[in-house]
Protein backbone atom coordinates (compact mmCIF):
# COMPACT_ATOMS: atom_id res chain seq x y z
CA UNK A 1 0.00 0.00 0.00
CA UNK A 2 1.02 3.39 -0.98
CA UNK A 3 2.09 5.93 1.61
CA UNK A 4 -0.60 8.25 -0.10
CA UNK A 5 -3.16 5.50 -0.04
CA UNK A 6 -2.49 5.05 3.68
CA UNK A 7 -2.96 8.50 4.08
CA UNK A 8 -6.20 8.42 2.41
CA UNK A 9 -7.47 5.74 4.51
CA UNK A 10 -6.79 7.59 8.01
CA UNK A 11 -8.43 10.59 6.82
CA UNK A 12 -11.83 8.74 5.98
CA UNK A 13 -11.42 6.69 9.00
CA UNK A 14 -11.02 10.14 11.43
CA UNK A 15 -14.31 11.53 9.28
CA UNK A 16 -16.16 8.61 10.10
CA UNK A 17 -15.41 8.91 13.39
CA UNK A 18 -16.33 12.65 13.45
CA UNK A 19 -19.50 11.58 12.02
CA UNK A 20 -20.12 8.77 14.58
CA UNK A 21 -19.94 11.63 17.42
CA UNK A 22 -22.26 13.47 16.14
CA UNK A 23 -24.62 11.23 15.87
CA UNK A 24 -23.95 10.14 19.37
CA UNK A 25 -24.24 13.57 20.82
CA UNK A 26 -27.88 14.90 22.33
CA UNK A 27 -26.39 18.19 21.94
CA UNK A 28 -24.30 18.38 18.63
CA UNK A 29 -23.65 21.85 18.60
CA UNK A 30 -20.62 21.22 21.61
CA UNK A 31 -19.07 19.06 19.38
CA UNK A 32 -17.39 22.18 17.47
CA UNK A 33 -13.92 20.23 17.02
CA UNK A 34 -15.92 17.40 15.21
CA UNK A 35 -16.66 19.39 12.56
CA UNK A 36 -14.28 21.80 12.24
CA UNK A 37 -12.29 18.36 11.73
CA UNK A 38 -14.61 17.78 9.21
CA UNK A 39 -14.09 20.91 7.46
CA UNK A 40 -10.40 20.22 7.06
CA UNK A 41 -11.33 17.09 5.63
CA UNK A 42 -12.91 18.37 2.66
CA UNK A 43 -9.19 20.19 1.40
CA UNK A 44 -7.45 16.81 1.93
CA UNK A 45 -8.01 13.46 -0.63
CA UNK A 46 -10.23 13.22 -3.49
CA UNK A 47 -12.01 10.71 -1.33
CA UNK A 48 -12.24 12.55 1.88
CA UNK A 49 -13.38 15.40 0.06
CA UNK A 50 -16.45 13.05 -1.29
CA UNK A 51 -16.74 11.93 2.18
CA UNK A 52 -16.55 15.01 3.80
CA UNK A 53 -19.11 16.74 0.51
CA UNK A 54 -21.70 14.44 2.22
CA UNK A 55 -21.23 15.47 6.23
CA UNK A 56 -20.97 18.81 5.88
CA UNK A 57 -24.56 20.21 4.96
CA UNK A 58 -26.20 17.12 7.53
CA UNK A 59 -24.35 18.76 10.13
CA UNK A 60 -24.48 22.67 8.75
CA UNK A 61 -27.39 23.48 10.99
CA UNK A 62 -25.92 22.87 14.18
CA UNK A 63 -23.16 25.16 13.58
CA UNK A 64 -24.71 28.10 12.52
CA UNK A 65 -20.51 29.97 13.66
CA UNK A 66 -18.79 27.94 11.03
CA UNK A 67 -21.13 28.20 8.65
CA UNK A 68 -19.34 31.11 6.20
CA UNK A 69 -15.95 28.41 6.85
CA UNK A 70 -18.30 25.49 6.17
CA UNK A 71 -20.12 26.78 3.11
CA UNK A 72 -16.63 27.75 1.80
CA UNK A 73 -15.16 24.44 2.09
CA UNK A 74 -18.31 22.61 0.49
CA UNK A 75 -17.86 25.38 -2.83
CA UNK A 76 -14.43 24.34 -3.08
CA UNK A 77 -15.51 20.78 -3.32
CA UNK A 78 -18.08 22.17 -6.40
CA UNK A 79 -14.70 23.71 -8.07
CA UNK A 80 -13.04 20.42 -7.87
CA UNK A 81 -11.61 18.85 -11.03
CA UNK A 82 -12.47 15.59 -9.91
CA UNK A 83 -16.07 15.03 -11.09
CA UNK A 84 -17.06 12.35 -8.72
CA UNK A 85 -16.08 15.15 -5.88
CA UNK A 86 -17.81 17.84 -7.51
CA UNK A 87 -21.36 15.67 -8.55
CA UNK A 88 -21.26 14.27 -4.67
CA UNK A 89 -21.07 18.13 -3.49
CA UNK A 90 -23.82 19.17 -6.04
CA UNK A 91 -25.69 16.62 -4.22
CA UNK A 92 -25.41 17.98 -1.18
CA UNK A 93 -26.56 21.73 -1.23
CA UNK A 94 -30.57 20.99 -1.03
CA UNK A 95 -29.47 19.72 2.15
CA UNK A 96 -27.99 22.88 3.28
CA UNK A 97 -31.70 24.43 2.92
CA UNK A 98 -33.43 21.31 4.94
CA UNK A 99 -33.40 22.95 8.04
CA UNK A 100 -32.26 26.73 6.79
CA UNK A 101 -34.25 27.55 4.67
CA UNK A 102 -33.45 31.31 4.77
CA UNK A 103 -30.64 30.05 2.15
CA UNK A 104 -32.37 28.87 -0.40
CA UNK A 105 -32.20 31.74 -3.09
CA UNK A 106 -28.01 31.16 -2.12
CA UNK A 107 -28.37 27.72 -2.93
CA UNK A 108 -30.35 28.21 -6.27
CA UNK A 109 -28.23 30.83 -7.11
CA UNK A 110 -25.25 28.69 -6.85
CA UNK A 111 -27.20 25.65 -8.99
CA UNK A 112 -28.63 27.97 -11.89
CA UNK A 113 -24.97 29.04 -12.30
CA UNK A 114 -23.79 24.85 -12.67
CA UNK A 115 -26.59 24.27 -15.08
CA UNK A 116 -23.96 25.32 -17.91
CA UNK A 117 -21.87 22.14 -17.11
CA UNK A 118 -21.04 19.84 -19.86
CA UNK A 119 -20.80 16.37 -18.04
CA UNK A 120 -24.20 15.01 -18.22
CA UNK A 121 -24.15 13.42 -14.72
CA UNK A 122 -23.38 16.48 -13.11
CA UNK A 123 -26.11 18.50 -14.70
CA UNK A 124 -28.68 15.74 -14.13
CA UNK A 125 -27.47 16.11 -10.65
CA UNK A 126 -27.62 20.10 -10.63
CA UNK A 127 -31.26 19.80 -12.39
CA UNK A 128 -32.50 16.96 -9.24
CA UNK A 129 -31.00 19.37 -6.92
CA UNK A 130 -32.77 22.10 -8.43
CA UNK A 131 -36.19 20.49 -8.21
CA UNK A 132 -35.55 19.04 -4.62
CA UNK A 133 -35.26 23.02 -3.87
CA UNK A 134 -38.47 24.25 -5.93
CA UNK A 135 -40.33 21.50 -4.48
CA UNK A 136 -39.62 23.03 -0.95
CA UNK A 137 -39.55 26.57 -1.93
CA UNK A 138 -41.36 27.32 -5.18
CA UNK A 139 -41.47 30.98 -4.54
CA UNK A 140 -37.97 31.81 -3.23
CA UNK A 141 -36.55 29.17 -5.44
CA UNK A 142 -38.09 30.31 -8.77
CA UNK A 143 -37.24 34.20 -7.70
CA UNK A 144 -33.39 33.01 -7.58
CA UNK A 145 -33.35 31.43 -10.62
CA UNK A 146 -35.04 34.23 -12.59
CA UNK A 147 -32.58 36.23 -11.40
CA UNK A 148 -30.14 34.36 -14.36
CA UNK A 149 -33.16 34.84 -17.21
CA UNK A 150 -33.53 38.51 -17.21
CA UNK A 151 -30.77 40.68 -18.82
CA UNK A 152 -28.06 42.95 -17.38
CA UNK A 153 -24.55 43.88 -17.96
CA UNK A 154 -23.07 41.14 -15.30
CA UNK A 155 -25.47 38.65 -17.34
CA UNK A 156 -23.86 34.87 -18.48
CA UNK A 157 -25.33 34.38 -21.85
CA UNK A 158 -24.42 30.43 -21.76
CA UNK A 159 -25.98 30.57 -18.29
CA UNK A 160 -29.54 32.63 -19.10
CA UNK A 161 -29.74 30.04 -22.08
CA UNK A 162 -29.56 26.91 -19.82
CA UNK A 163 -31.45 28.95 -17.23
CA UNK A 164 -34.30 28.93 -19.65
CA UNK A 165 -34.31 25.50 -21.12
CA UNK A 166 -34.66 24.01 -17.23
CA UNK A 167 -37.38 26.42 -16.49
CA UNK A 168 -39.22 25.55 -20.37
CA UNK A 169 -38.55 21.44 -19.71
CA UNK A 170 -38.58 21.08 -16.41
CA UNK A 171 -40.25 23.68 -14.33
CA UNK A 172 -42.97 24.03 -16.58
CA UNK A 173 -44.34 20.35 -17.58
CA UNK A 174 -44.88 20.37 -13.61
CA UNK A 175 -46.35 23.44 -12.85
CA UNK A 176 -49.52 22.02 -11.41
CA UNK A 177 -47.59 20.73 -9.11
CA UNK A 178 -44.83 23.07 -8.38
CA UNK A 179 -46.99 26.38 -8.20
CA UNK A 180 -49.17 26.24 -5.25
CA UNK A 181 -50.97 27.66 -3.96
CA UNK A 182 -51.96 28.28 -7.52
CA UNK A 183 -52.91 31.61 -7.77
CA UNK A 184 -50.38 33.10 -5.87
CA UNK A 185 -47.65 31.79 -7.27
CA UNK A 186 -48.88 32.20 -11.49
CA UNK A 187 -49.11 35.82 -10.62
CA UNK A 188 -46.16 35.57 -9.16
CA UNK A 189 -44.54 33.42 -11.90
CA UNK A 190 -46.06 36.10 -14.16
CA UNK A 191 -44.00 39.11 -12.50
CA UNK A 192 -40.81 37.29 -13.07
CA UNK A 193 -41.51 36.47 -16.63
CA UNK A 194 -42.51 40.30 -16.79
CA UNK A 195 -38.93 41.41 -15.14
CA UNK A 196 -37.20 38.90 -17.92
CA UNK A 197 -38.47 40.88 -21.31
CA UNK A 198 -36.25 43.61 -21.49
CA UNK A 199 -34.06 42.68 -23.98
CA UNK A 200 -34.85 38.82 -25.53
CA UNK A 201 -34.87 37.28 -28.99
CA UNK A 202 -37.88 36.85 -30.76
CA UNK A 203 -37.40 32.66 -30.13
CA UNK A 204 -37.03 33.94 -26.32
CA UNK A 205 -40.22 35.84 -26.29
CA UNK A 206 -42.37 32.91 -28.23
CA UNK A 207 -40.76 30.63 -25.04
CA UNK A 208 -41.85 33.37 -22.49
CA UNK A 209 -45.60 33.66 -23.91
CA UNK A 210 -45.51 29.96 -24.35
CA UNK A 211 -45.20 29.62 -20.27
CA UNK A 212 -47.86 32.33 -19.83
CA UNK A 213 -50.45 31.51 -21.61
CA UNK A 214 -50.05 27.89 -20.24
CA UNK A 215 -50.74 29.47 -16.70
CA UNK A 216 -54.52 28.66 -15.86
CA UNK A 217 -54.92 32.34 -14.71
CA UNK A 218 -54.46 32.90 -18.61
CA UNK A 219 -56.80 29.94 -19.28
CA UNK A 220 -59.85 29.58 -21.17
CA UNK A 221 -61.92 30.96 -18.55
CA UNK A 222 -59.99 33.90 -18.08
CA UNK A 223 -61.19 36.82 -17.74
CA UNK A 224 -61.07 40.09 -20.95
CA UNK A 225 -58.94 41.93 -18.78
CA UNK A 226 -56.31 39.14 -18.17
CA UNK A 227 -56.13 39.21 -22.14
CA UNK A 228 -55.51 42.66 -22.51
CA UNK A 229 -52.54 42.09 -19.94
CA UNK A 230 -51.43 39.69 -22.11
CA UNK A 231 -51.80 41.66 -25.05
CA UNK A 232 -49.62 44.58 -23.52
CA UNK A 233 -47.15 42.53 -22.63
CA UNK A 234 -46.98 42.09 -26.57
CA UNK A 235 -47.32 45.13 -26.99
CA UNK A 236 -44.29 46.28 -25.35
CA UNK A 237 -42.32 44.21 -27.58
CA UNK A 238 -43.45 45.35 -30.66
CA UNK A 239 -42.42 48.91 -29.33
CA UNK A 240 -45.67 50.66 -30.33
CA UNK A 241 -43.82 54.03 -28.58
CA UNK A 242 -41.00 53.84 -31.00
CA UNK A 243 -40.85 56.25 -34.23
CA UNK A 244 -40.83 53.74 -37.05
CA UNK A 245 -38.14 53.44 -39.81
CA UNK A 246 -38.68 51.30 -42.89
CA UNK A 247 -35.00 50.36 -43.09
CA UNK A 248 -35.58 49.31 -39.68
CA UNK A 249 -35.69 44.95 -40.74
CA UNK A 250 -35.83 43.96 -37.27
CA UNK A 251 -38.24 46.02 -36.02
CA UNK A 252 -40.70 45.25 -38.83
CA UNK A 253 -39.88 41.41 -38.34
CA UNK A 254 -41.23 42.29 -34.16
CA UNK A 255 -43.66 43.77 -35.06
CA UNK A 256 -45.15 41.11 -37.76
CA UNK A 257 -44.32 38.44 -34.88
CA UNK A 258 -46.24 40.23 -32.32
CA UNK A 259 -48.80 41.03 -34.16
CA UNK A 260 -49.57 36.97 -34.84
CA UNK A 261 -48.63 36.24 -31.46
CA UNK A 262 -51.25 39.05 -30.29
CA UNK A 263 -54.32 37.37 -32.65
CA UNK A 264 -55.72 34.33 -30.29
CA UNK A 265 -55.99 36.82 -27.52
CA UNK A 266 -57.60 39.52 -29.60
CA UNK A 267 -60.06 36.98 -30.63
CA UNK A 268 -60.65 36.49 -26.61
CA UNK A 269 -61.64 40.32 -26.03
CA UNK A 270 -58.18 41.99 -25.86
CA UNK A 271 -58.16 45.44 -27.76
CA UNK A 272 -56.56 45.57 -31.18
CA UNK A 273 -56.61 49.76 -30.82
CA UNK A 274 -52.63 50.35 -30.25
CA UNK A 275 -51.77 47.91 -32.85
CA UNK A 276 -54.25 49.36 -35.28
CA UNK A 277 -52.97 52.70 -34.75
CA UNK A 278 -49.54 51.74 -35.22
CA UNK A 279 -50.54 50.57 -38.33
CA UNK A 280 -52.46 53.16 -39.77
CA UNK A 281 -50.10 55.69 -38.78
CA UNK A 282 -46.38 54.17 -39.64
CA UNK A 283 -46.70 50.74 -41.67
CA UNK A 284 -49.33 51.27 -44.21
CA UNK A 285 -48.88 54.63 -45.89
CA UNK A 286 -45.00 53.51 -46.52
CA UNK A 287 -46.63 49.66 -47.35
CA UNK A 288 -44.57 50.30 -50.78
CA UNK A 289 -41.19 50.89 -49.13
CA UNK A 290 -41.48 47.48 -47.02
CA UNK A 291 -39.23 44.62 -47.83
CA UNK A 292 -41.13 42.39 -50.72
CA UNK A 293 -40.88 39.51 -47.73
CA UNK A 294 -42.30 41.37 -45.34
CA UNK A 295 -45.44 42.53 -47.44
CA UNK A 296 -47.52 39.57 -47.92
CA UNK A 297 -46.91 38.69 -43.76
CA UNK A 298 -48.03 42.04 -42.96
CA UNK A 299 -51.14 41.85 -44.57
CA UNK A 300 -52.17 37.94 -43.39
CA UNK A 301 -51.69 40.01 -40.07
CA UNK A 302 -54.26 42.78 -41.05
CA UNK A 303 -56.17 39.87 -42.43
CA UNK A 304 -56.42 38.12 -39.49
CA UNK A 305 -56.67 41.13 -37.08
CA UNK A 306 -59.63 42.57 -38.62
CA UNK A 307 -62.62 40.79 -37.79
CA UNK A 308 -61.57 41.92 -33.96
CA UNK A 309 -61.95 45.35 -34.77
CA UNK A 310 -64.30 47.80 -33.16
CA UNK A 311 -66.61 50.02 -35.48
CA UNK A 312 -64.58 53.31 -34.25
CA UNK A 313 -61.28 51.25 -35.70
CA UNK A 314 -62.99 49.93 -38.90
CA UNK A 315 -63.91 53.47 -39.49
CA UNK A 316 -59.96 54.92 -39.05
CA UNK A 317 -58.47 51.55 -40.92
CA UNK A 318 -61.21 51.38 -44.14
CA UNK A 319 -59.30 54.17 -46.16
CA UNK A 320 -56.17 52.58 -45.88
CA UNK A 321 -57.34 49.33 -46.91
CA UNK A 322 -59.63 50.38 -49.70
CA UNK A 323 -56.89 52.85 -50.96
CA UNK A 324 -54.41 49.53 -50.95
CA UNK A 325 -56.90 47.16 -52.77
CA UNK A 326 -57.81 49.56 -55.28
CA UNK A 327 -53.58 49.44 -55.73
CA UNK A 328 -53.50 45.64 -56.07
CA UNK A 329 -56.54 45.43 -58.10
CA UNK A 330 -55.56 45.99 -61.72
CA UNK A 331 -57.93 48.59 -64.15
CA UNK A 332 -58.47 46.26 -67.33
CA UNK A 333 -57.48 49.13 -69.39
CA UNK A 334 -53.92 49.68 -67.46
CA UNK A 335 -52.41 46.21 -67.51
CA UNK A 336 -51.85 46.19 -64.44
CA UNK A 337 -50.23 43.17 -62.56
CA UNK A 338 -52.39 41.18 -59.88
CA UNK A 339 -51.12 39.59 -56.70
CA UNK A 340 -54.03 37.06 -55.69
CA UNK A 341 -52.74 36.99 -52.54
CA UNK A 342 -52.31 40.36 -51.76
CA UNK A 343 -56.16 40.80 -53.09
CA UNK A 344 -57.34 37.42 -51.15
CA UNK A 345 -55.99 39.69 -47.62
CA UNK A 346 -57.32 42.50 -48.64
CA UNK A 347 -60.86 41.82 -49.65
CA UNK A 348 -61.15 39.98 -46.48
CA UNK A 349 -59.95 42.96 -44.20
CA UNK A 350 -62.31 45.22 -46.59
CA UNK A 351 -65.47 43.10 -45.96
CA UNK A 352 -64.50 42.57 -42.33
CA UNK A 353 -64.16 46.31 -41.91
CA UNK A 354 -66.71 46.93 -44.18
CA UNK A 355 -69.93 45.12 -42.35
CA UNK A 356 -68.80 47.10 -39.07
CA UNK A 357 -69.74 50.56 -40.68
CA UNK A 358 -70.87 50.16 -44.10
CA UNK A 359 -71.62 53.88 -44.47
CA UNK A 360 -68.23 54.17 -44.81
CA UNK A 361 -67.95 53.03 -48.11
CA UNK A 362 -70.19 55.65 -49.54
CA UNK A 363 -67.39 57.95 -49.73
CA UNK A 364 -64.15 55.14 -50.29
CA UNK A 365 -65.90 53.19 -53.18
CA UNK A 366 -69.62 54.99 -53.89
CA UNK A 367 -71.64 52.56 -52.27
CA UNK A 368 -75.22 54.40 -51.38
CA UNK A 369 -76.12 52.81 -47.92
CA UNK A 370 -78.65 54.72 -45.76
CA UNK A 371 -77.74 54.56 -42.42
CA UNK A 372 -79.42 57.55 -41.10
CA UNK A 373 -75.96 59.08 -39.80
CA UNK A 374 -74.60 62.43 -41.26
CA UNK A 375 -71.36 60.14 -42.01
CA UNK A 376 -73.48 58.44 -45.10
CA UNK A 377 -73.27 61.68 -47.39
CA UNK A 378 -75.73 60.61 -49.24
CA UNK A 379 -75.92 64.46 -51.26
CA UNK A 380 -72.50 63.58 -52.51
CA UNK A 381 -71.94 62.25 -55.73
CA UNK A 382 -69.17 59.22 -55.52
CA UNK A 383 -70.35 57.66 -58.94
CA UNK A 384 -67.33 57.65 -60.61
CA UNK A 385 -65.64 56.12 -57.58
CA UNK A 386 -68.32 53.32 -58.04
CA UNK A 387 -67.62 52.78 -61.52
CA UNK A 388 -63.52 52.69 -61.13
CA UNK A 389 -64.29 50.14 -58.04
CA UNK A 390 -67.16 48.32 -59.67
CA UNK A 391 -64.14 47.80 -62.61
CA UNK A 392 -61.48 46.85 -60.76
CA UNK A 393 -63.85 44.00 -59.46
CA UNK A 394 -64.57 42.51 -62.78
CA UNK A 395 -61.02 42.89 -64.15
CA UNK A 396 -60.15 40.78 -61.27
CA UNK A 397 -62.94 38.45 -61.72
CA UNK A 398 -61.68 37.82 -65.32
CA UNK A 399 -58.48 37.08 -64.27
CA UNK A 400 -59.19 34.61 -61.61
CA UNK A 401 -61.42 32.44 -63.32
CA UNK A 402 -58.48 32.37 -66.17
CA UNK A 403 -56.27 31.66 -63.50
CA UNK A 404 -58.01 28.91 -61.98
CA UNK A 405 -58.84 27.11 -65.60
CA UNK A 406 -54.83 27.13 -65.57
CA UNK A 407 -54.45 25.82 -62.06
CA UNK A 408 -57.24 22.90 -62.59
CA UNK A 409 -55.23 22.01 -65.53
CA UNK A 410 -52.41 21.87 -63.93
CA UNK A 411 -53.24 19.55 -61.25
CA UNK A 412 -54.47 17.32 -64.12
CA UNK A 413 -50.95 17.34 -65.11
CA UNK A 414 -49.92 17.09 -61.61
CA UNK A 415 -51.74 13.72 -61.14
CA UNK A 416 -50.61 12.35 -64.34
CA UNK A 417 -46.98 13.26 -63.22
CA UNK A 418 -47.18 11.62 -59.70
CA UNK A 419 -48.48 8.57 -61.26
CA UNK A 420 -45.38 8.33 -63.57
CA UNK A 421 -43.06 9.23 -60.87
CA UNK A 422 -40.92 6.66 -59.44
CA UNK A 423 -38.27 7.98 -56.59
CA UNK A 424 -39.44 9.49 -53.84
CA UNK A 425 -37.97 12.89 -54.64
CA UNK A 426 -39.50 13.32 -57.73
CA UNK A 427 -43.31 12.09 -55.24
CA UNK A 428 -42.17 15.12 -53.20
CA UNK A 429 -41.96 17.07 -55.53
CA UNK A 430 -45.29 16.45 -57.38
CA UNK A 431 -46.66 16.80 -53.81
CA UNK A 432 -45.93 19.95 -53.23
CA UNK A 433 -46.86 21.28 -56.48
CA UNK A 434 -50.55 19.57 -55.97
CA UNK A 435 -50.20 21.31 -52.37
CA UNK A 436 -49.64 24.93 -53.70
CA UNK A 437 -51.97 24.49 -56.55
CA UNK A 438 -54.82 23.26 -53.93
CA UNK A 439 -53.81 26.37 -52.10
CA UNK A 440 -54.01 28.68 -55.11
CA UNK A 441 -57.65 27.92 -55.99
CA UNK A 442 -58.52 28.39 -52.44
CA UNK A 443 -57.12 31.67 -52.83
CA UNK A 444 -58.94 31.71 -56.56
CA UNK A 445 -62.57 30.46 -55.00
CA UNK A 446 -61.96 32.97 -52.01
CA UNK A 447 -61.78 36.23 -53.83
CA UNK A 448 -64.61 35.44 -56.37
CA UNK A 449 -66.64 34.50 -52.92
CA UNK A 450 -65.66 38.04 -51.76
CA UNK A 451 -66.28 40.09 -55.05
CA UNK A 452 -69.36 38.76 -56.00
CA UNK A 453 -71.59 40.46 -53.04
CA UNK A 454 -69.86 43.86 -53.86
CA UNK A 455 -71.25 44.47 -57.36
CA UNK A 456 -75.10 45.02 -55.82
CA UNK A 457 -76.00 48.53 -55.32
CA UNK A 458 -76.29 48.24 -51.66
CA UNK A 459 -74.17 45.28 -51.07
CA UNK A 460 -73.52 43.13 -48.63
CA UNK A 461 -70.42 42.48 -46.50
CA UNK A 462 -69.18 39.50 -44.87
CA UNK A 463 -68.62 39.93 -41.28
CA UNK A 464 -68.39 36.33 -39.92
CA UNK A 465 -65.74 33.81 -40.40
CA UNK A 466 -67.48 31.51 -43.32
CA UNK A 467 -64.43 32.68 -45.64
CA UNK A 468 -61.30 30.50 -44.79
CA UNK A 469 -58.28 32.00 -45.67
CA UNK A 470 -56.50 29.69 -47.85
CA UNK A 471 -53.27 29.70 -45.97
CA UNK A 472 -54.99 28.92 -42.90
CA UNK A 473 -55.81 25.37 -44.93
CA UNK A 474 -52.38 24.14 -45.51
CA UNK A 475 -51.64 20.94 -43.71
CA UNK A 476 -47.76 22.06 -43.41
CA UNK A 477 -45.30 24.41 -44.66
CA UNK A 478 -44.47 25.28 -47.89
CA UNK A 479 -42.07 26.97 -49.46
CA UNK A 480 -43.00 30.78 -50.02
CA UNK A 481 -43.82 32.36 -53.27
CA UNK A 482 -46.92 35.21 -54.49
CA UNK A 483 -48.17 35.69 -58.05
CA UNK A 484 -47.98 38.60 -60.37
CA UNK A 485 -50.36 38.38 -63.43
CA UNK A 486 -50.73 40.30 -66.01
CA UNK A 487 -54.09 42.25 -67.05
CA UNK A 488 -53.28 41.55 -70.51
CA UNK A 489 -50.17 39.49 -71.32
CA UNK A 490 -51.07 35.79 -72.48
CA UNK A 491 -50.07 33.64 -69.47
CA UNK A 492 -47.26 31.27 -70.11
CA UNK A 493 -47.37 27.91 -67.76
CA UNK A 494 -43.79 27.08 -68.10
CA UNK A 495 -42.27 30.47 -67.43
CA UNK A 496 -42.91 32.98 -65.02
CA UNK A 497 -41.10 34.47 -61.72
CA UNK A 498 -42.27 34.66 -58.28
CA UNK A 499 -42.09 36.66 -55.34
CA UNK A 500 -40.16 34.37 -52.53
CA UNK A 501 -41.18 34.99 -49.35
CA UNK A 502 -39.82 32.51 -46.49
CA UNK A 503 -41.41 31.58 -43.82
CA UNK A 504 -40.17 33.00 -40.31
CA UNK A 505 -37.93 31.03 -38.20
CA UNK A 506 -39.75 28.66 -35.56
CA UNK A 507 -40.35 30.49 -32.59
CA UNK A 508 -41.61 27.21 -30.63
CA UNK A 509 -43.87 24.87 -30.58
CA UNK A 510 -45.84 25.30 -34.03
CA UNK A 511 -43.16 28.30 -34.89
CA UNK A 512 -45.88 31.65 -35.88
CA UNK A 513 -49.15 30.91 -37.31
CA UNK A 514 -49.91 30.77 -41.09
CA UNK A 515 -46.36 30.56 -42.33
CA UNK A 516 -47.69 28.50 -45.40
CA UNK A 517 -45.88 29.15 -48.40
CA UNK A 518 -47.64 29.40 -51.34
CA UNK A 519 -46.53 28.26 -55.00
CA UNK A 520 -49.41 27.38 -56.47
CA UNK A 521 -49.46 30.59 -58.91
CA UNK A 522 -46.02 30.02 -60.58
CA UNK A 523 -45.32 29.90 -63.73
CA UNK A 524 -48.89 30.89 -64.94
CA UNK A 525 -47.84 34.70 -65.56
CA UNK A 526 -44.94 35.82 -67.85
CA UNK A 527 -44.44 38.85 -65.18
CA UNK A 528 -42.23 39.35 -62.59
CA UNK A 529 -43.02 40.42 -59.16
CA UNK A 530 -40.56 41.79 -57.14
CA UNK A 531 -37.57 40.56 -55.53
CA UNK A 532 -37.39 37.47 -53.62
CA UNK A 533 -35.35 36.64 -51.06
CA UNK A 534 -34.81 33.91 -47.64
CA UNK A 535 -35.04 35.80 -43.93
CA UNK A 536 -32.15 36.30 -42.27
CA UNK A 537 -31.89 36.40 -38.11
CA UNK A 538 -28.94 36.71 -36.92
CA UNK A 539 -27.98 35.65 -33.49
CA UNK A 540 -27.91 36.48 -29.98
CA UNK A 541 -29.88 39.67 -28.34
CA UNK A 542 -29.36 43.22 -29.16
CA UNK A 543 -27.56 45.77 -26.25
CA UNK A 544 -28.92 48.82 -26.11
CA UNK A 545 -30.54 49.70 -29.74
CA UNK A 546 -32.75 46.57 -29.44
CA UNK A 547 -33.71 43.23 -28.17
CA UNK A 548 -31.65 41.17 -31.13
CA UNK A 549 -32.64 39.63 -34.26
CA UNK A 550 -36.14 38.48 -34.32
Amino acid sequence: MSEHQSEEIQQIEKLYEFSERLNASKDKSQNVEDYEGIIKMAKTSMKAKQLASQLIPRYFKFFPTLSDQAFDAHMDCIDEENLGVRVQAIRGLPLFCKDTPDIISKIVDVLGQLLNSEETVERDAVHKALMSLIRQDPKASLTALFTHAGVTPTTDDQIREKVLNFIRDKVFPLKGELLKPQEEMERHITDLIKQSLEDVTGGEFKMFMDFLTSLSIFGGKAPQERMQELVEIIEGQADLDAQFDVLDTDHIDRLISCLQLALPFFARGAPTSRFLNYLNKHIIPVFDKLPEERKLDLLKALADISPYTTAQEARQMLPSIVQLLKKYMPARKTGEEMNFTYVECLLYAFHHLAHKVPNATNSLCGYKIVTGQPSDRLGEDFSELNKDFTERLTTVEDLTKTTMKKLTQGMTEHNKAMSAAKTDEEKASVKTKKQNTTTGLRTCNNILAMTKPLHAKVPSFIGDTNINLSWKEATKPLPSATTTIGGKRPANSNTGSVNNVSAKRGRGSGGMSNQLVNKAFQGISSHGGGRGGNRRRGGGRGRGQGRGHW
